[in-house]
């Protein structure tokens, strides 16, 4: 394992059925389920389920670039869930299910776009959320002790 592990975070939906995807990937150190994007400090799952607070459903993906590239996990990411529904995964409705890429680093929104863009290409339908950067990625606890991400957005 090389030294310099990475985060990625992603939502596609439920995060405990993109969880399940992405702990089989090999060179994805853990993976933890949360909520971010809201504006609600240390939401509860009910609260997240009002759609009142802002939060998506997401995943923190710790991973060693030198086993897996986040190329990668963005093909898994794009092809576990569709990014072409709006605050939809299936049977899953609400603003928490929406797709969002919460980039950590500047290299991963310059590799995000341009996937984003091929993929729209692909399937001819627009993807319907623009990957956001945030930073500061905390655990704080709010699901029962599993933990969960809470992140802050660039100013």
């Amino acid at each position: 394992m090389s030294q310099a592990i990475e985060t990625a975070v992603f939502g596609g939906g439920c995060f405990w059925c993109t969880e399940a995807v992405f702990e089989q990937l090999q060179g994805v150190i853990s993976v933890k389920p949360g909520y971010a994007g809201g504006t609600t400090p240390d939401p509860t799952y009910e609260e997240v389920c009002t759609g009142e607070t802002g939060h998506a459903e997401v995943i923190e993906v710790r991973y060693d670039p030198a086993q897996i590239a986040f190329s990668n996990l963005l093909t898994v990411f794009f092809a576990t869930h569709d990014p072409t529904t709006l605050n939809r995964q299936g049977a899953d409705t609400g603003t928490e299910y929406r797709s969002i890429i919460l980039c950590t680093t500047d290299a991963q929104t310059r590799n995000t776009v341009p996937v984003a863009v091929v993929e729209e290409q692909l399937t001819e339908i627009p993807i319907v959320r623009v990957p956001l950067c945030f930073r500061e990625v905390v655990s704080n606890g709010c699901l029962g002790g599993t933990g969960s991400v809470k992140l802050d957005q660039y100013p």
